[in-house]
Protein backbone atom coordinates (compact mmCIF):
# COMPACT_ATOMS: atom_id res chain seq x y z
CA UNK A 1 0.00 0.00 0.00
CA UNK A 2 1.28 3.47 -0.77
CA UNK A 3 0.58 6.71 1.07
CA UNK A 4 -1.88 7.99 -1.53
CA UNK A 5 -3.92 4.81 -1.33
CA UNK A 6 -3.86 4.90 2.46
CA UNK A 7 -4.90 8.54 2.58
CA UNK A 8 -7.85 7.93 0.25
CA UNK A 9 -8.99 4.73 1.94
CA UNK A 10 -8.62 6.11 5.46
CA UNK A 11 -10.75 9.10 4.51
CA UNK A 12 -13.64 6.75 3.80
CA UNK A 13 -13.76 5.97 7.55
CA UNK A 14 -13.54 9.58 8.75
CA UNK A 15 -16.53 10.61 10.85
CA UNK A 16 -16.17 13.83 12.78
CA UNK A 17 -17.79 17.27 12.97
CA UNK A 18 -17.25 19.59 10.00
CA UNK A 19 -15.41 16.96 8.01
CA UNK A 20 -13.47 18.74 5.28
CA UNK A 21 -13.16 21.98 7.24
CA UNK A 22 -11.87 20.92 10.65
CA UNK A 23 -8.16 20.77 11.40
CA UNK A 24 -8.73 20.85 15.17
CA UNK A 25 -10.34 17.42 15.50
CA UNK A 26 -7.59 15.42 13.74
CA UNK A 27 -4.91 17.51 15.47
CA UNK A 28 -6.31 16.67 18.90
CA UNK A 29 -6.79 13.05 17.88
CA UNK A 30 -3.18 12.86 16.73
CA UNK A 31 -1.98 14.22 20.07
CA UNK A 32 -4.15 11.76 21.96
CA UNK A 33 -3.00 8.74 19.97
CA UNK A 34 0.68 9.77 20.16
CA UNK A 35 0.18 10.04 23.92
CA UNK A 36 -1.20 6.49 23.98
CA UNK A 37 1.92 5.25 22.16
CA UNK A 38 4.14 7.06 24.66
CA UNK A 39 2.16 5.67 27.59
CA UNK A 40 2.49 2.09 26.35
CA UNK A 41 6.25 2.53 25.89
CA UNK A 42 6.51 4.07 29.38
CA UNK A 43 4.71 1.09 30.91
CA UNK A 44 7.04 -1.34 29.14
CA UNK A 45 9.98 0.49 30.70
CA UNK A 46 8.31 0.55 34.11
CA UNK A 47 6.66 -2.86 34.24
CA UNK A 48 8.52 -5.10 31.80
CA UNK A 49 12.13 -4.04 32.18
CA UNK A 50 12.11 -2.53 28.70
CA UNK A 51 11.26 -5.83 27.01
CA UNK A 52 8.92 -5.35 24.07
CA UNK A 53 7.29 -8.75 23.72
CA UNK A 54 4.99 -9.80 20.88
CA UNK A 55 1.78 -8.67 22.62
CA UNK A 56 3.18 -5.21 23.36
CA UNK A 57 4.51 -4.89 19.82
CA UNK A 58 1.09 -5.78 18.45
CA UNK A 59 -0.56 -3.21 20.74
CA UNK A 60 1.92 -0.59 19.54
CA UNK A 61 1.28 -1.56 15.92
CA UNK A 62 -2.40 -0.81 16.45
CA UNK A 63 -1.70 2.49 18.21
CA UNK A 64 0.76 3.56 15.51
CA UNK A 65 -1.96 2.80 12.98
CA UNK A 66 -4.23 5.22 14.84
CA UNK A 67 -1.48 7.85 14.75
CA UNK A 68 -1.14 7.31 11.00
CA UNK A 69 -4.89 7.63 10.53
CA UNK A 70 -4.96 11.01 12.25
CA UNK A 71 -1.89 12.19 10.31
CA UNK A 72 -3.70 11.27 7.09
CA UNK A 73 -6.85 13.12 8.16
CA UNK A 74 -4.92 16.23 9.17
CA UNK A 75 -3.04 16.21 5.87
CA UNK A 76 -6.33 15.86 4.01
CA UNK A 77 -7.92 18.71 5.96
CA UNK A 78 -4.92 20.89 5.04
CA UNK A 79 -5.11 19.90 1.38
CA UNK A 80 -1.77 18.11 1.57
CA UNK A 81 -0.89 14.88 -0.17
CA UNK A 82 0.50 12.38 2.35
CA UNK A 83 2.88 11.02 -0.30
CA UNK A 84 4.28 14.53 -0.75
CA UNK A 85 4.55 15.02 3.03
CA UNK A 86 6.57 11.80 3.31
CA UNK A 87 8.81 12.65 0.33
CA UNK A 88 9.45 16.17 1.65
CA UNK A 89 10.40 14.74 5.04
CA UNK A 90 12.93 12.35 3.49
CA UNK A 91 14.38 15.14 1.35
CA UNK A 92 14.69 17.41 4.40
CA UNK A 93 16.46 14.70 6.40
CA UNK A 94 18.81 13.82 3.53
CA UNK A 95 19.70 17.50 3.15
CA UNK A 96 20.44 17.76 6.88
CA UNK A 97 22.56 14.62 6.74
CA UNK A 98 24.49 15.99 3.74
CA UNK A 99 25.17 19.20 5.65
CA UNK A 100 25.98 17.28 8.87
CA UNK A 101 23.18 19.00 10.84
CA UNK A 102 20.91 15.98 11.34
CA UNK A 103 21.35 16.44 15.09
CA UNK A 104 20.49 19.69 16.75
CA UNK A 105 17.37 21.78 16.92
CA UNK A 106 15.36 24.07 14.72
CA UNK A 107 12.89 23.14 12.01
CA UNK A 108 14.74 24.96 9.22
CA UNK A 109 18.35 24.14 10.09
Amino acid sequence: MDFQDYQQRSRETARYPDLGANILYPTLGLCGEAGEVADKVKKVLRDRGGVFGPEVRDDLRLELGDVLWYVAQLATELGLDLEDVAAANLAKLADRADRNVIAGSGDRR
